[in-house]
């Protein structure tokens, strides 16, 4: 498996749960190996978001893949105008779950080459604990291990207003090679729905780790907006 193959998400506790599934669905169809982690807060938050319950860590890959690809498209999100990007000759990419605790997953060495880690949304209590050196968990460490291995780290933090110290957590990792990239749709593209808010960040997530997508019309574009 090559290192760009290797892409790993977390999911944690911020609002924000439609970003982190439309973004594994846009992986996954992309063809990547996503190695996937997500914490008990974000089980919560997308219960009460998007009105449906995740998998554990311990269901199968097939289990995931319907969850992922199903949940925008019923509960509350089935009104939020998301179009499907599955291929249809079926998801070409791969799925490997990890547990919070699981620290034997490749993902917790420098010596698992990836292509990039993204944290979808992030708390300020994950970038917090990334900030000061923390893993107490493998999301911590898995974001450590980019850091020190000069990977990318994006992380998409969704809180409002900031506060002073998450104002200074979020320098002290640009200055450790994260970046920062809050939940903060654009409207250029002329969204008329949900989901092309949703579509606009991952879009950008996805340009930072150059993924190819059709989420959005660019700037400066003047053909109609796919889709």
């Amino acid at each position: 498996m090559s290192r760009t193959d290797n892409v790993v998400l977390a999911i944690t506790g911020a609002s924000g749960s439609a970003y982190a599934v439309r973004l594994a669905q846009v992986l996954l169809v992309a063809g990547l190996r996503l190695h996937l982690i997500m914490s008990s807060a974000a089980r919560q938050v997308l219960a009460r978001e998007l009105e449906t319950t995740a998998p554990l860590a311990s269901d199968t890959e097939s289990d995931w893949l319907t969850f992922f690809f199903d949940s925008l498209s019923q509960g509350p999100a089935a009104d939020w105008g998301f179009r499907s990007i599955e291929d249809p000759e079926g998801v070409p990419g791969s799925l490997m779950i990890h547990g919070t605790s699981d620290y034997s997953a490749g993902i917790a060495s420098g010596s698992f080459r990836t292509r990039g880690m993204i944290i979808c949304p992030c708390s300020m209590g994950t970038l917090s604990s990334i900030a000061c050196g923390a893993s107490t968990n493998l999301i911590q460490r898995a974001a450590d291990v980019h850091l020190k291995e000069r990977r990318p780290l994006i992380l998409v933090p969704r809180e409002t207003p900031l506060g002073l110290i998450a104002l200074e957590n979020m320098v002290r990792l640009t200055h450790a090679g994260a970046t920062i990239l809050p939940s903060m749709p654009g409207f250029y593209h002329q969204p008329t729905a949900i989901s092309d808010l949703v579509d606009f960040v991952v879009a950008r997530i996805c340009d930072h780790l150059d993924i190819s997508h059709s989420l959005i019309q660019r700037w400066g574009e003047s053909d109609a907006k796919s889709g």
